[in-house]
């Protein structure tokens, strides 16, 4: 009987291990005031009808215009493989790395009018006026507790069938204009793997401003590149596809970074 419970606990822990960042990967301190707590009856996606018509007013009316224009003008941002994401129907996962503070923005931008939620660090919503502006624009915490992440991972598998993008950072951590792909956590694609749906890699890569943009611009401009889905491949063990499917996303994305 103990044996199994240190088993079990043993898999707790390794499975809020492939979401949770650790205190020393992250090379920026978020100002944190407010204090946000997650237990089992937290509305990771609220139900409402009304905080859904206000959501969409918000991503659709509001910020993707805004933010089209915005990060046009400050990045310079440019979308390729479009063309990529044509023949998902069905719900998805997409991984990037995450390189900027509006790289979800962009992320946003790329699926155009699919409806994609992006899971995040808790601190973000400890954060005054931004945490009630993300849970609008379909931000979901990743709670910190292991106890917790059962709940989690539970309503991630439901938003998948209903035929949603979920956008995860396998990096976890931030790291502003890093020009590598840093290793992966296993929780996305471990998603992937269990609830049968392909992962869309999605790279950020860098470039030297052009044109009259070199004499004021110190920051390079951004390209955001949507690379071909790619499924898990068959087979019994669980575990062992979910690597195999984590090691190959990892490789078409470092190629773009080459």
């Amino acid at each position: 009987m103990r044996s199994s419970e240190g088993i079990k606990k043993f898999e707790e822990l390794e499975e809020f291990e492939n979401f949770v960042e650790f205190e020393n990967e992250n090379i920026i301190d978020l100002w944190q005031p407010l204090e946000f707590n997650i237990d089992k009856n937290y509305e990771y996606i609220s139900k409402s009808k009304i905080f859904s018509m206000a959501s969409n007013l918000i991503y659709y009316g509001i910020a993707y215009p805004i933010l089209k224009v915005l990060l046009k003008i400050v990045y310079d941002l440019k979308i390729e493989g479009e063309e990529n994401l044509e023949n998902i129907k069905g719900g998805a996962i997409s991984v990037s790395n995450h390189v900027l503070f509006l790289d979800c923005a962009m992320v946003g931008l790329a699926f155009g009018k699919r409806k994609v939620y992006y899971t995040t660090q808790e601190e973000s919503f400890k954060i005054p006026f931004v945490r009630k502006l993300i849970k609008y624009l379909r931000a979901i915490p990743i709670p910190k507790s292991i106890e917790n992440l059962k709940y989690f991972i539970k309503e991630m598998d439901k938003t998948l069938k209903e035929g949603n993008i979920i956008h995860v950072y396998p990096e976890a951590a931030l790291w502003p204009y890093c020009n590598k792909i840093r290793k992966f956590k296993n929780g996305a694609f471990d998603l992937a793997v269990r609830n049968d749906v392909p992962i869309i890699p999605i790279v950020f890569t860098f470039r030297e401003p052009t044109g009259y943009r070199r004499i004021f611009k110190t920051k390079k401009d951004v390209t955001v590149k949507i690379l071909k889905p790619i499924e898990g491949e068959d087979g019994v063990n669980t575990k062992e596809r979910a690597q195999k499917l984590k090691e190959k996303v990892s490789l078409e994305m470092k190629k773009q970074l080459v």
